[in-house]
């Protein structure tokens, strides 16, 4: 089967900023379901083996898009780099939410695209978006989870959040790069204004897709106590755990390997397996 990949298209948001997006899909006269995978915290569409998820997705019947967020500190000229770091200290779960709305309803009228199975696949902090927008948009039939967090609450505490009320600005080295990338102030500020839209656990509870929570049992960034914390909040859920897996189910970046980490492969053939069951052949 012939697959399509549109790498780079130029997405406007009146709301944000331009940012870019790639969609992967094979050649077929079919309406084919809609996926969007939704990149964590410091994470950005091209990172790892994001690309080879995409064409799995795409070989198995599927329209894929993956987007950078607005403000992630990747530019339209350069996708590859942190090379906006002022962007990235100005983002706030707002912009996210906004960039994603923008990126649903670019693709909905998409001629290619099913409109009746649209599924969110969230990574991370991307996880957190992801359940927030299936909340919020009943066009959405599925949420995957993958390593997600269970709340956005996740800020500095006591000193430190002090400091930051002061200073304006808080630092987080990038361990990869090495830049010491900014958060601003006005990111806690636009969470406690919109405290309650952002709350993560009502919206989970509520959210009325199929959804699969998928996790690994080695995560060190976020612990897989949050998959199950999510999967007790959402009992219609499937929890799927990855045993000893780690954060990104063994991808890193750079992925100079010509095909998936054996754990991100397990995740991506669990992930296509959910949606024809509960989707495509409901």
């Amino acid at each position: 089967m012939k697959i399509t990949k549109k790498q780079n298209i130029i997405v406007s948001n009146p709301e944000t900023r331009d940012f870019l997006a790639d969609a992967y899909y094979p050649e077929t006269e079919k309406k084919l379901p809609l996926v969007i995978f939704v990149h964590g915290y410091k994470g950005y569409k091209d990172w790892g083996a994001w690309d080879l998820m995409a064409e799995k997705f795409a070989e198995a019947g599927f329209f894929f898009f993956k987007f950078n967020f607005s403000h992630n500190g990747t530019t339209v000229e350069s996708p590859h780099h942190f090379a906006d770091l002022e962007a990235f200290g100005n983002n706030n779960y707002s912009k996210e939410l906004s960039d994603l709305g923008v990126v649903i309803d670019y693709f909905v009228t998409n001629e290619k695209v099913d409109d009746q199975k649209i599924i969110l696949i969230g990574h991370s902090r991307g996880g957190g978006i992801s359940i927030i927008k299936t909340y919020e948009d009943e066009r959405i039939n599925g949420l995957i989870t993958l390593a997600s967090v269970d709340t956005l609450d996740r800020f500095p505490k006591n000193e430190a959040f002090e400091n930051w009320k002061k200073e304006g600005v808080y630092y987080v080295v990038n361990g990869r790069t090495k830049q010491e990338m900014p958060h601003y102030y006005q990111f806690y500020e636009d969470f406690k204004k919109n405290e309650h839209r952002f709350d993560v656990e009502r919206a989970i509870e509520m959210a009325k897709a199929h959804v699969l929570i998928i996790h690994g049992t080695n995560d060190e960034s976020v612990d897989a106590k949050n998959a199950e914390h999510l999967h007790i909040l959402n009992p219609n859920s499937e929890l799927y755990l990855v045993e000893n897996a780690n954060h990104t189910f063994g991808a890193k970046e750079p992925w100079e390997e010509g095909y998936l980490p054996k754990d991100l492969n397990e995740v991506t053939e669990k992930c296509i397996e959910f949606i024809k069951e509960k989707i495509v052949n409901e």
